[in-house]
């Protein structure tokens, strides 16, 4: 009864229009899977493409497009006829099994597809097209066949006008400091190579300045101690000095700075036989430790808990700031049989390095507790608390300070050497890695680059050497 009732009201319809209805072209038949997917999305794409073709075709019927694309939106598309009327019936393609295999076939076929694009490599450009691709994370871009941002492998700086005595990089590696008997610090770009490196000059000391250290929390700030018995503090970006300690009543040899947790805290050792302890912060001297000779190396631990100093007695005390101005050190590092000259704490802490006249550098295991030496004497301490011995540098008639240093990841160690050459060794298994020529004079001290594999040395024919590490 309703199809019969739909049909005549159809029909009436047909009879009451003045324009004779046309008849509609056959529509092309699409495959089973188009078919299929239509039906199931509510809109089949033969039926929109048929309804964009036949819009002269339901004009001239009398039956507007726009009224049967609004009736398509509420039904199935397949209801639509090409003249714009709606059909009683739906069609039979949109029913059955073989709607459910193809859209089945589908999913299948858009799963496997998606599947290639995540994981398929994006197709090259091809002539005439731009190609767009995410931004990367920035990475350093060295020249072909290098391995650092060096204007060149080797670089010589020159410029001071006596011998180098220090040298040392900041934070990032990009400036140079060099300090030495003509008494002025010197500031270097290591990223330029037009010969203009040089940029400052910070003078003020009155004598040879000999040893020079970057605070560690600071791109722009440096200590100095000079043979004038003070301390400096330094402000390389507008070549400064912002303050003067002066406690010492001799030459001061060596300064140490602590780490990020203590990073205002300073350690100078002095030839009238003391090591005193300064806070940036204030002008007044935090502690002062007392020894029998003169002090020519120190060492601080980065929380500035602990402090290391050696001199002429060829032992290395271990001293605890905890107790204030200790009388007594805590522990005495003997194995030297001469003057020690430099000193320097590796990156984690653990290990210190010493470096003597005797022609020999050692490392030392200072971790708190160590089970084989815990009921033991402060010299059995010391004795059983070496580690490993590194061979093959020298010391000069000259009797020079020469510094040892840390690579920034702890692998490698270099000091300097009477015998003009720069010496690394790998620090586990004391074995030379590079043995570096260049200078003509005493080599006093090699400092690492903290990003990249560069080092640089000072030496006392007044220059200053970069190089790359391969």
């Amino acid at each position: 009864m309703v199809s019969s009732r739909r049909g005549r009201s159809s029909s009436a319809a047909s009879e009451d229009s003045s324009i004779p209805a046309k008849k509609a072209p056959t529509p092309k038949k699409k495959p089973a899977a188009a078919r299929g997917k239509a039906g199931q999305r509510g809109r089949s794409a033969s039926n929109v493409s048929d309804l964009s073709t036949g819009g002269d075709d339901a004009a001239e019927a009398g039956v507007g497009t726009t009224a049967g694309t609004a009736q398509s939106r509420g039904r199935s598309a397949s209801n639509v006829s090409e003249a714009g009327s709606v059909s009683s019936s739906s069609s039979p393609s949109h029913k059955g099994p073989p709607a459910k295999k193809a859209r089945k076939a589908s999913a299948r076929a858009a799963a496997v597809t998606d599947s290639d694009d995540a994981y398929s490599p994006a197709p090259a450009p091809t002539a005439g097209t731009v190609a767009i691709h995410e931004p990367e994370a920035a990475k350093p871009v060295f020249a072909r066949g290098r391995c650092s941002s060096l204007h060149a492998a080797t670089m010589r700086f020159t410029g001071h006008s006596a011998a180098v005595y220090s040298c040392g990089f900041n934070h990032n590696g990009s400036v140079l400091a060099t300090a030495g008997m003509d008494r002025g610090i010197f500031l270097w770009d290591v990223n330029i190579g037009d010969g203009s490196n040089n940029f400052n000059v910070m003078r003020g000391h009155k004598n040879a300045v000999l040893q020079l250290q970057w605070l560690p929390c600071a791109a722009n700030q440096l200590v100095s101690c000079s043979a004038d018995k003070t301390v400096s503090l330094w402000d390389a970006n507008r070549g400064q000095r912002l303050c003067k300690f002066s406690e010492h009543t001799g030459i001061i040899n060596s300064v140490a700075c602590a780490g990020a947790p203590a990073p205002d805290i300073v350690l100078s050792g002095s030839d009238d036989c003391t090591a005193v302890l300064w806070d940036l912060r204030s002008p007044q001297p935090q502690a002062s430790l007392f020894l029998d000779y003169q002090v020519t190396a120190v060492a601080l631990s980065a929380d500035a808990r602990t402090a290391y100093t050696g001199g002429l007695d060829n032992v290395v005390r271990v001293w605890d700031l905890r107790q204030g101005e200790p009388e007594r050190p805590l522990w005495e590092l003997s194995g030297h049989t001469d003057t020690i000259t430099g000193l320097a704490l590796s990156p984690d802490g653990c290990t210190l390095l010493s470096n003597g006249m005797d022609n020999a550098l050692r490392s030392w295991n200072v971790r708190p507790f160590v089970a084989a030496v815990q009921d033991s004497t402060a010299k059995e301490q010391g004795a059983a608390r070496h580690e490993r011995l590194y061979l093959g540098h020298s010391h000069g008639a000259e009797k020079a300070l020469l510094r040892c240093s840390w690579s920034e990841n702890g692998m490698q160690v270099a000091c300097g050497s009477a015998d003009r050459n720069v010496h690394i060794w790998d620090a586990q298994s004391c074995e030379p890695m590079y043995r570096l020529p260049g200078h003509t004079g005493s080599v006093n001290q090699v400092a690492f680059h903290p990003t990249e594999p560069v080092i640089a040395s000072c030496s006392t024919d007044r220059t200053v050497w970069l190089g790359e590490l391969s």
